[in-house]
């Protein structure tokens, strides 16, 4: 089985969605899976401690009952990017840790996808990004673009820079954050990316319809 990241053009764009999707159809697959989400802000505090809202998400899609700290090495309160949450907590992100984690994960399941934070090159300390990360587990990217003004720039930008990283990009999935798109915008991103289209969520999409649009066999799972 092949383990995937899944990054995004931005924010708020349907990462998690997407990567519970993924969970979902490698399940029904009869395989099993688990999500990880290796740094998570914005988390909101719990008798356990800190818990992501995407994090969760994860752990429901998969059917393997992984340790919530490995999932989620990672979690801070602040909403804001992970190098100012976490210099708020007084904490330094070590990219070892994520590792060590990712690997008792895939001791556990044959299938595990790690959900990124933000897009690509969101920084999570003073010389560290996610893209950082995804050389450190060695994965194939995923882009997930928000179908919305502007976002044909940002995939553009996007795609070279997972590229010059090092790093596979492997497929895309156009996820419809606003009810309507510009003409022409898929039709743009498909001619010009550098990988092919993997799925098209459409607005307001359910969990069963999402994992359904994924092309699992696109991604050679």
């Amino acid at each position: 089985m092949r383990n995937l990241f899944v990054t995004g053009t931005d924010t708020g764009v349907g990462k998690t969605r997407v990567s519970a999707a993924l969970l979902r159809a490698a399940v029904a697959r009869g395989r099993r899976a688990v999500g990880m989400k290796p740094v998570a802000s914005g988390c909101r505090a719990t008798p356990q401690g800190l818990r992501s809202q995407d994090a969760e998400a994860l752990l429901a899609a998969g059917n393997v009952a992984a340790a919530y700290d490995d999932v989620n090495p990672y979690a801070f309160l602040p909403p804001t990017a992970p190098h100012l949450a976490a210099a708020v907590a007084g904490v330094s992100i070590d990219i070892e840790r994520i590792r060590a984690a990712y690997r008792r994960l895939c001791a556990d399941a044959g299938h595990v996808v790690v959900e990124g934070v933000g897009g690509w090159l969101v920084p999570i300390g003073a010389n560290a990004t996610m893209a950082d990360v995804v050389r450190a587990l060695d994965l194939p990217v995923v882009l997930v673009v928000g179908m919305r003004l502007g976002c044909i720039n940002h995939a553009l930008l996007t795609a070279p820079a997972v590229q010059a990283a090092g790093c596979r990009l492997i497929g895309w999935v156009a996820s419809h954050v606003d009810p309507e798109v510009p003409d022409g915008y898929l039709a743009a991103l498909q001619e010009r990316l550098p990988a092919p289209l993997v799925g098209s969520f459409r607005y307001g999409i359910g969990d069963a319809e999402a994992a359904n649009a994924i092309d699992l066999d696109s991604l050679g799972l």
